[in-house]
């Protein structure tokens, strides 16, 4: 069973912050945009048009953030659980949004699955799952961030980079980790072999 329930947990953050930053559960808009900025950073330059998954997209905020940076290349799928958010992000994002669970429902195909936040209130169990169906889902990678830390919560999840680096292992993927923007956040990115030749770092 989950740690918290996904849709009371996030019901309460909509009720109380609206369709913003913190109604998601990050601390501010501009918070937020940084975490866009890394996912972003590790998605190679693509000449055609790329197709985006977005696994826990909340109210659509990624695909605004991704509209001006890559125009009409962009292919977006947005996928969450929690009901009003879908027919929200329905209302703000051009493209499909789908209401499905990522860790049971079937899943599209995508060049990229992309994830911000939706982790961190996942079991570790959930969480490995989560990304392994990403992945799995995925034709070029899977592009994600996470609470970094060994910190026992009742609400959040932290990981550590070497249980990320083990699964990258075992899915053959190449791994490659990104620190430093902000405090006890890591973004990781799973690369199908030679996928990330691409990458301009």
């Amino acid at each position: 069973m989950p740690r918290v329930d996904n849709d009371r947990f996030y019901a309460a953050s909509l009720k109380k912050y609206g369709i913003s930053a913190r109604g998601v559960q990050w601390r501010s808009e501009e918070n937020q945009t940084v975490r866009f900025e890394q996912i972003v950073s590790l998605i190679p330059p693509s000449e055609g048009s790329i197709r985006i998954a977005d696994a826990g997209c909340g109210f659509g905020d990624l695909y605004r953030f991704l509209l001006p940076r890559l125009g009409e290349k962009l292919r977006y799928v947005g996928i969450d659980s929690h009901e009003e958010m879908v027919r929200i992000a329905r209302k703000r994002a051009r493209g499909e949004v789908l209401w499905r669970d990522v860790l049971r429902d079937p899943l599209p195909r995508a060049d990229y699955y992309v994830c911000s936040g939706a982790l961190n209130i996942l079991t570790p169990y959930e969480a490995q799952r989560f990304i392994r169906r990403c992945y799995e889902s995925s034709a070029e990678g899977f592009v994600f961030n996470f609470l970094e830390g060994s910190e026992a919560s009742n609400t959040y999840n932290y990981m550590n980079a070497a249980s990320i680096e083990r699964m990258a292992g075992e899915l053959n993927a190449r791994c490659v980790l990104r620190r430093g923007y902000l405090q006890g956040d890591c973004t990781a990115a799973f690369y199908r072999q030679g996928d990330a030749a691409r990458l301009q770092q």
